[in-house]
């Protein structure tokens, strides 16, 4: 008979009293405390390992467009990673090694993560569709001695200073240079026995950038392990679920939603792969997999809720959606379709989740939630640095939470730039109000004024999107030498509608109707999309500047749509 260490009976003691009061938030806050897993924890083998031997209920289920499929059991998955383990040691990937993951939603992407883990080496998820300038980047600032990566993506490489350095794997046929991950089958399934430190770093995930160079965010096998803690009582998942999420590897969310949290809850993970996106097609098969839980970003939300809606997958019980602010609009839709509220997650990757709508608690529109337990959230005002319901979204250091990053590697000046004044610095601003709901108003770089008020792009957006002409909108300021800025938004359109001036007409005569005369969209512009980041957030950024320059030129844009155009809209 196995006995589970300390660490184990801790984590999943934690665990089960946040599942047994998931829907009651208020006794979750107050009793729950982050658990003492002591100076050695690795979740995968502390953990997953655990609730993994002689189990064979399906952990992954990968689904492709084209109908095949791959399921893999917990104990499969248990086995094979530490055979991969072994290998990876064999190869000489050794304790505190950073070994880059540039993998898709492919079994070898988790079997890889769980087996870097249990030789203690360090994770650096990375998207599959960076090129050699930013590989070279991250090889280079990320430390990196080790990559494993589809063979098809290897020419990426050939041009990255020192690579030769590296220790490169390739899942598939490998070219030159490059070892077959194919062989770990061949490997001994007794994997090396490695202790890691608690403390020890475990992922190093790269920001997705939209306004610098990305950081690089150091978790250690606490913060991330033990921290989705908050996640996985967010998510409302439980063992024996199936729980989707669309998310790209490579960015934190995956980690969040496809690896530990429905693993820390004993549920499936289930994936959708597919080439374009169908509406259609992901509900047939959220359906056909009796998926509990969903969780998806705003924008396959709107795209679904343009198209048909459908009845509700029988089996689905919790929507969710996170990384941007979530739209009422969107909400209210699948609300009325499928009897669901949409539950919005905020977090960063600096963080695992840490405000979030509770499963069971009642949703407030535009409202991100409460903060979640285990986490002390406080608004601060970044002028006066006064503590009140108004300000940027700040974690209370002196509580310090589980769930928060090491730091920036090698980034010493930035860390103690975030975590000065005894708080963490989100640089997300948000309102409380008195039932403790916090509602996004943007970032400290995203929000501008216009004639000396504030102005949040997300509270017009949302205006915006009410309109059915509308498929999504980014609002940046204009420069404007009366108004010092004028709002000005981006749109793209709903399927069959066409960028004509009755069209630009009715968007900003409707972008007037409930707000304030310095939040009305005064100037318009259709485009086919809108500038994101890899991991779908929109890059603002790049409007303002685009913004800018034509300003500085005294030119106006070609395709932009102002309200003075249209008698009886100006004012």
């Amino acid at each position: 008979m196995h006995q589970d260490s300390p660490a184990t009976d801790a984590f999943r003691a934690a665990r089960d009293h946040l599942l047994g009061l998931g829907r009651d938030l208020d006794r979750a806050s107050d009793e729950f405390r982050w658990p003492d897993v002591g100076d050695r924890f690795n979740w995968a083998v502390d953990w997953f390992d655990v609730i993994a031997r002689d189990n064979d209920r399906t952990a992954l289920w990968i689904v492709e467009e084209d109908g095949s499929e791959q399921r893999v059991s917990f104990a499969e998955m248990s086995r094979r990673s530490d055979q991969v383990a072994a290998w990876l040691h064999g190869l000489g990937v050794a304790h505190g090694d950073h070994v880059m993951l540039m993998l898709g939603n492919q079994v070898e992407l988790w079997e890889a993560m769980l087996a870097v883990m249990k030789v203690g080496a360090v994770i650096l998820p990375t998207s599959t569709v960076l090129g050699t300038a930013d590989l070279a980047d991250r090889i280079d600032r990320g430390l990196v001695r080790h990559v494993i990566a589809n063979a098809s993506d290897a020419p990426a490489f050939d041009d990255v200073p020192g690579v030769d350095r590296v220790t490169r794997i390739a899942v598939g046929d490998a070219p030159a240079g490059w070892v077959a991950f194919a062989d770990s089958h061949r490997a001994s399934s007794t994997r090396p026995d490695v202790a890691t430190a608690t403390d020890d770093p475990c992922l190093v995930y790269f920001t997705s950038g939209t306004t610098s160079k990305p950081k690089m965010v150091v978790h250690s096998h606490a913060s991330y392990p033990v921290g989705h803690l908050s996640t996985t009582y967010w998510l409302g998942v439980r063992p024996g679920d199936v729980h989707m999420t669309i998310s790209s590897p490579g960015w934190g969310k995956h980690a969040w939603s496809c690896f530990f949290a429905p693993w820390t809850a004993e549920a499936t993970v289930f994936v959708y792969n597919y080439g374009r996106f169908q509406p259609a097609a992901l509900r047939d098969q959220l359906e056909r997999a009796s998926v509990t839980s969903f969780c998806a970003p705003p924008t396959v939300w709107r795209m679904l809720i343009q198209s048909s809606l459908g009845e509700r997958p029988h089996a689905l019980r919790e929507a969710l959606s996170a990384g941007e602010p979530l739209n009422p609009e969107v909400i209210g839709r699948v609300q009325q379709g499928w009897g669901l509220d949409i539950r919005d997650g905020y977090g960063q990757t600096e963080t695992t989740a840490i405000v979030a709508n509770a499963p069971g608690g009642a949703i407030k529109a535009g409202s991100m939630g409460r903060a979640l337990p285990g986490v002390d959230v406080v608004l601060v005002d970044p002028v006066t640095g006064a503590i009140g319901d108004e300000g940027e979204v700040c974690l209370d250091l002196t509580t310090r939470p589980v769930n928060l990053m090491t730091g920036y590697l090698g980034d010493e000046a930035r860390t103690t730039a975030s975590m000065r004044d005894g708080l963490f610095h989100t640089g997300d601003v948000a309102v409380r109000d008195d039932d403790g709901m916090i509602t996004f108003v943007g970032r400290t770089d995203d929000v501008f004024k216009s004639s000396d008020f504030k102005v949040s792009p997300f509270e017009v957006e949302s205006v915006l999107i009410e309109h059915p002409a509308v498929a999504e909108s980014a609002v940046v300021p204009a420069p404007d030498a009366v108004r010092l800025a004028v709002v000005k938004a981006y749109v793209t359109l709903a399927a069959g509608v066409e960028p004509s001036a009755e069209t630009a007409r009715a968007v900003l005569a409707h972008a007037r109707t409930g707000l304030p005369a310095y939040e009305r969209v005064r100037r318009v512009e259709f485009v086919e999309e809108l500038p994101k980041t890899i991991s779908g957030k929109i890059r603002r950024v790049e409007l303002r500047q685009r913004e800018e320059e034509a300003a500085r030129v005294g030119e106006r844009l070609a395709g932009e749509w102002r309200d003075d155009d249209f008698p009886g809209l100006k004012g």
